[in-house]
């Protein structure tokens, strides 16, 4: 018997976890892939947004606004990169300069600080390769960018760090109420029962609550694909860059990352199956012609990878958050779409509050350690610091991806930690080892076999990203399983 069951390992589910693991709880938190951030929170704009966009009096302007400020905190206890560089949304024609003006009343209702708009000579003044024939743009100084991967196995570490159980490759099959209106949480290996669950499942929130008995909404997955380029080019802007957003979209955007690359997209169009995450031709041109409109001169010769996301958007057109009235103890934090990793710190807190009304006494650790343990980077340290890491573990002073000086000491790290890696795409979320511009082409070997090795399993076992994706297959499984004797045939 727990006292809460969160499902969903995404930014919110492990915000929310962080958050419990405060208090004297048993806490366990259920993620069907085999890591964190598998989800919407691996593949976004990675914006903390200023919260001028979303409508007035809505869960998504009250939780953004919240949310923002608390970042700076949030990041700095988690050892988790965070700029807060501001954005400008751009106007190119007189209709536009109209949206400004109410994007800017948006914001001043809902209590963002610093808006203004700014003309043309202040904007080209700020990001030199805009569009020139740009008329004005709105400012938001609040605005940042973050890495959302990184961030959520941060929050996931320190709350397994803090007491909270958290269970990868743990589908939620079936939630029944049992004795006393508690709760039974089925996986496929095991039940559990709990007094509270939260659902922060993503994508699949609008199942896990018809599987509950709870309310009924449907999630529609809206994806959106992207183009990251080389790190030669990351100052090519120096801010996000908007254009002027629609009724479904912020839109297509030029944004530099907290990695030093920089990206365009991302587009939107509905699809129907929650996991169609491919990128098509007609997207790519898409979001280049889109991107071109705020950065004619895009280097387009030096992308790197493209990739796409899905974001899930209720039928309410608005957040999700609140007590069942139909099931007791049952949560719903559902339709977290964008500004969704914005709200991420106030959504949390306002899931703490929700419990504490649904009666859950929350009584505070006196041992609650907010700090993450230090994440060591190689590739940001000075050569001084550098020897002394290598003094104290010489495995540090192996390079592994060269593309982004990750070690084999950085990789151990990543392995080792509360909720360390398992797999080849879990270990490049946390040390980047394969992002660069090989894009894994040079040090994947060498990672999978550190996996092998530190796993204490055959390279065979190793996967990209869980069950179903083991990495050597073909002739390269039958020359390791003979030991090097292939017929050539």
């Amino acid at each position: 018997m727990v006292d809460v069951v969160i499902i969903g390992g995404g930014v919110v589910g492990c915000m929310i976890a962080r958050e419990l693991s405060r208090y004297q709880l048993k806490t366990v938190l259920l993620e069907k892939e085999d890591d964190v951030a598998s989800g919407t929170s691996k593949a976004n704009s990675a914006i903390v947004h200023a919260g001028y966009d979303p409508k007035p009096g809505t869960l998504k302007a009250k939780l953004n606004v919240r949310g923002n400020p608390l970042f700076d905190k949030i990041c700095s206890e988690l050892d988790v990169p965070f700029k807060r560089i501001g954005s400008l949304v751009v106007s190119l024609t007189e209709e536009e300069d109209r949206v400004l003006e109410e994007l800017l009343e948006r914001g001043k209702k809902n209590g963002v600080p610093g808006l203004k708009i700014i003309n043309r000579e202040e904007l080209l003044k700020m990001e030199p390769n805009v569009n020139k024939k740009a008329r004005a743009a709105l400012y938001a100084p609040t605005a940042g960018i973050i890495c959302p991967y990184e961030l959520t196995i941060a929050l996931a570490e320190n709350a397994c760090q803090n007491g909270v159980e958290i269970k990868l490759n743990s589908k939620v099959v079936g939630i029944k109420v049992v004795n006393n209106g508690e709760l039974a949480v089925m996986t496929p290996t095991e039940t559990i029962h709990t007094r509270y669950v939260i659902n922060a499942a993503g994508l699949y929130a609008d199942e896990i609550s018809k599987m509950a008995g709870a309310e009924e909404y449907r999630i529609t997955p809206r994806k959106g694909e992207y183009l990251l380029f080389d790190k030669r080019f990351g100052n090519i802007v120096n801010r996000i860059i908007f254009p002027t957003p629609s009724k479904i979209s912020k839109g297509i955007l030029v944004c530099p990352t907290v990695d030093g690359n920089f990206f365009i997209g991302p587009n939107s169009n509905d699809v129907t199956e929650k996991d169609d995450v491919a990128v098509t031709p007609e997207g790519i041109e898409e979001i280049i012609k889109g991107a071109q409109k705020l950065v004619p001169e895009l280097p387009l010769n030096h992308v790197i990878t493209s990739f796409a996301g899905l974001r899930a958007v209720s039928d309410t057109d608005d957040f999700i958050i609140g007590a069942s009235k139909k099931v007791r103890g049952f949560i719903n934090v559902g339709g977290i779409q964008s500004p969704g990793l914005s709200a991420a710190p106030a959504i949390a807190e306002m899931v703490l509050e929700i419990l504490k009304e649904e009666g859950l006494s929350l009584k505070e650790k006196r041992d609650y350690n907010p700090e993450r343990p230090r994440v060591y980077k190689f590739r940001q340290m000075n050569n001084e610091e550098r020897r002394e890491l290598i003094r104290k573990n010489p495995a540090y002073g192996r390079v592994i991806c060269r593309c982004e000086t990750v070690t084999e000491g950085e990789i151990i790290d990543a392995i080792r930690r509360p909720v360390g890696a398992r797999s080849l795409d879990a270990v490049k979320r946390r040390t980047r080892a394969g992002m660069g511009r090989c894009q894994g082409g040079f040090c994947s070997p060498r990672v999978i076999e550190i996996l092998s090795r530190e796993l204490g399993i055959s390279p065979l076992e190793i996967t990209k990203c869980g069950c179903g994706s083991e990495i050597l297959k073909g002739r390269t499984k039958e020359f390791i399983e003979t030991g090097g004797v292939v017929d050539a045939k």
